[in-house]
Formats: structure tokens, C-alpha cells, sequence
């Protein structure tokens, strides 16, 4: 059967198929869809719907219960139902009459999307056909941004990856990434907490030859030390991660925190005689120099896991990338949540560029998901962005901005009506960008 989620003619307001015995119920609804712009196949029996199926790609089925004459009881429309559910679990809407009210509603928990009762009503059945195409299409596009990655990394079509941004310092780690990836190499990533360690070693695998095989992740920090014992040897019968890996890649997340008998109990699962088919990527917030000594791994271990480090950039470190990250998580947010797609002003967007987002890629997602949750006008403005200020331990440097702290307002109005409210010169007087002038004044009700 060819892919009912596949898409059609992107001009087209929909392809239905319709599967139905009656002629004249085939032609009223191709009347009817056909005015605004659907194109409806007919099919008369379910075995002539996989044929249609089978022959190109569709947006909704719109199927009939019963086909013999007589027959009331939908018994001979589920099992094409049930059928059509398991290739797709979103591409049908069921028709009933007005009689079989609890028949549509077994549909329903049968994995139907939505159902029309006969006689319809035109408009009605426009409305339920034009609501069922822009849900599939809605769920298509958001799987689509899904699979190109939640927190920034694009899958193609080849099981390739790529990292968006366009800075040098990500560019750097695309390519060792396209470098040691073909590689069995194992592969340490150091970087602050949020950076997408978990994604380039990730997009390493994807662009490996093993990407067909297993992805097993273990959260080393997140888990006490039974537990992760557990989850990479396995528990109770249960087997764990590095099992599961074989043929494909174990990642280890925040691997310096492993308790020295951790570390003793894999360096001897590693060295077994018999090798396990196991490429290791692993990953951690500690510096090189953290790594060894009394609380950092052994070098023994060390030396198994670090062939090729990776350093992941933070976004104060990656110029221009912040905004084109934001942009996506907007889009992808924005689908998922059904909102309709909105443009960052230009203060949100310089807004976004300068703020050197303490908790990095992690915390910039999680600020455009409320955006899009919270937004109501056109366009997403300056306000409706949560900018989180930098922790007094934040490594992000000092900027030589005016200590606005005390009488920040009072300064602000000052600055403002010196400069007959021309925002650009005030932020200039008060030594700020032009955003955080925004910032401050939004903070203020000004």
C-alpha cells in the first residue's frame, strides 16, 4: 500500500477517497467537496479502496459502514476501518445514517477521526473534510519538524544530520562530526549544561553506519549509582543498555559522574576477550582537567572513551545562531500546538540575537514554547519573550552596561525624555543595546 501520509499536490485542498456503494452519494459529495477545490476519488468496496491506495497517496478516506443492501450494522466497514487504522491512524472519517448514532461513536474509539451522518448537510460535510485534511496536514508537518530535531538538529532523508546554525564555531563541530561519525571511533563531548551534547552524539549516530542499529542512552548523572548500574548491565532478567546496543551505539550522558566501582565494572565489560560490537560516544559538563584525578574517571577508562573530543559551543559563543534556533523551535511549537505561524518583531528578534541565554539551547527552547503558548497579536513582540538574566556565578562574561539596579526606571524616563523618546539615542546615553532597553522598559510598564 503506498503511504497514506504521503503528500499530494500541494495546490490541491485535498484528496479525499471515498469509499460508498451508492452512486448518487459518490456524485453529491463530489459536487460538494469539489466546489472548494477537493478532488474525491470514488471507490465502491473496500477492495476497490486499496486498489486507490495502493495507486497514490491520499489525504482523508471518507468511508461508508455498510455496503449490502440492507445492512445496518457497519460490520462490513470496520474491518476496513480497523485496517485502513493501522496504516494510518489518522486518515479516516466514517460515514453513517442518522440511525446509527452508536455506531459512528464505536468508529470513533475505533480509531476514526470524525464521522458525517447521511442525509448530510453540504456545508457540514465541507466543514468535517476541510478540518480532517488540515489535521493530517498539521500532524504531517509537525512530525516533519520533530524529526529535524527538538532542541536543533535536522534528520534528512539519507539518515544524515545536520546542526542548525550558521556560526564557525558550529560549523567546527559539523565537521568533525561528518569527519569521525563513518568512524568507530569513540567519541567524548564536553560542554555546559543545555548545549545539545545529547544531539551531536545523536547526529553521530545518525551519520554512522550504524544508524539502522539501536541508540541506547544512559543518564549517568540523573541515576544513583544502583540504578545505573542497572540500566547499563540490566536488572532482574531486564537487559540493559549495553546490551541493548550492540550492533549500534551506547551513549553515556554525563559520564564523568560514574562512581569509581561504576567505572571498574565497565572498563571490564569493555575489555572482555570476546569484543562487543559497540561504538561509545559519551558526554559531560566537566573540563578536560575535571575529568581526572580522585573524583574524575580513571585514565584507563578515560583513555577508551576520549579518541576524538568535541567541545559543543554555547550560544554566546555562536554568533547569529540564536536567532535562527529560535525561529525553528517557533515554527515547530506553533504546529505541534496548532497556533497559527507568527514573525518575531524586530526588538523580539534583537531581543533573542544579544541575550547570552543562561542554560543555553535548553532554556531558549523552553522560552519560544511559551512565547507561542502565550502569544495573542500578529506578531510575536518583545514582551511575550521570557529572558531569564544570568545567574551571579553565570560564566557569561560582564558587559559594560550603566548599573541600572537602584533607580533604573527613574534613569530610564531621564534618558528617554532627554532624548525626545528616540529609543536608539537613549539606549546609547545609557551605555545598553537597544534591546535591553526594550527589556528593561517592558520590566518598568514603560
Amino acid at each position: 500500500m503506498s503511504d497514506v501520509t504521503s503528500s499530494p499536490d500541494p495546490s490541491s485542498a485535498g484528496h479525499v477517497l471515498f469509499v460508498d456503494d451508492d452512486e448518487d452519494v459518490l456524485k453529491a459529495a463530489r459536487l460538494a467537496l469539489g466546489r472548494h477545490g477537493m478532488r474525491v476519488t470514488p471507490a465502491r468496496h473496500p477492495t476497490e479502496a486499496w486498489s486507490v491506495l495502493a495507486a497514490g497517496p491520499v489525504d482523508v478516506v471518507l468511508l461508508d459502514l455498510n455496503f449490502s443492501r440492507g445492512a445496518t450494522t457497519g460490520e462490513e466497514g470496520f474491518q476496513c476501518l480497523t485496517d485502513i487504522v493501522a496504516q494510518d491512524p489518522d486518515a479516516v472519517v466514517v460515514v453513517t445514517g442518522h440511525s446509527g448514532v452508536n455506531i459512528a461513536v464505536a468508529a470513533m474509539r475505533a480509531g476514526a477521526s470524525d464521522f458525517v451522518m447521511k442525509p448530510w448537510r453540504n456545508d457540514r460535510l465541507v466543514a468535517t473534510m476541510q478540518a480532517a485534511v488540515e489535521l493530517r496536514r498539521r500532524r504531517r508537518e509537525g512530525a516533519a519538524l520533530t524529526a529535524r530535531g527538538a532542541n536543533g538538529v535536522a534528520a534528512y532523508p539519507d539518515g544524515g544530520a545536520a546542526i542548525l546554525g550558521d556560526s564557525p564555531a558550529i560549523q567546527r563541530v559539523r565537521a568533525v562530526i561528518r569527519r569521525v561519525a563513518p568512524t568507530d571511533a569513540p567519541v567524548l563531548i564536553h560542554g555546559e549544561a543545555g548545549t545539545g551534547k545529547s544531539l551531536m552524539a545523536r547526529a553521530i549516530h545518525m551519520q554512522s553506519a550504524r544508524a539502522e542499529r539501536p541508540f541506547a542512552p544512559v543518564d549517568i548523572g540523573g541515576l544513583g549509582e544502583d540504578a545505573a548500574s542497572a540500566a547499563l548491565f540490566g536488572d532482574a532478567g531486564a537487559p540493559g543498555a549495553l546490551a541493548e546496543a550492540r550492533g549500534g551505539t551506547l551513549f553515556l550522558d554525563e559520564a564523568g559522574e560514574m562512581t569509581p566501582r561504576l567505572q571498574a565494572r565497565l572498563l571490564a565489560a569493555l575489555e572482555q576477550p570476546v569484543a562487543m560490537d559497540i561504538r561509545i560516544v559519551a558526554a559531560t559538563r566537566r573540563r578536560r582537567e575535571a575529568l581526572r584525578g580522585r573524583d574524575g574517571l580513571r585514565d584507563d577508562l578515560l583513555f577508551r572513551l576520549n579518541t576524538v573530543e568535541i567541545i559543543a559551543p554555547p550560544l554566546r559563543e555562536r554568533p547569529g545562531d540564536a536567532l535562527i534556533l529560535a525561529e525553528h523551535f517557533l515554527r515547530l511549537f506553533a504546529l505541534r500546538y496548532g497556533k497559527p505561524a507568527r514573525r518575531l518583531s524586530p526588538e523580539a528578534a534583537e531581543a533573542i540575537a544579544e541575550h547570552p541565554w543562561p542554560g543555553d539551547v535548553r532554556a531558549l527552547r523552553q522560552a519560544m514554547e511559551r512565547c507561542v503558548i502565550f502569544s495573542e497579536g500578529g506578531r510575536h513582540e518583545l514582551a511575550d519573550i521570557p529572558l531569564a538574566e544570568p545567574a551571579e556565578d553565570s560564566p557569561v562574561p560582564a558587559r559594560p552596561t550603566l548599573d541600572l539596579a537602584r533607580s533604573e526606571r527613574a534613569l530610564i524616563v531621564q534618558a528617554l525624555k532627554k532624548n525626545a523618546f528616540n529609543v536608539s539615542h537613549a539606549a546609547r546615553q545609557l551605555g545598553l543595546s537597544r534591546a535591553s532597553l526594550y527589556r528593561r522598559m517592558a520590566k518598568h510598564g514603560l
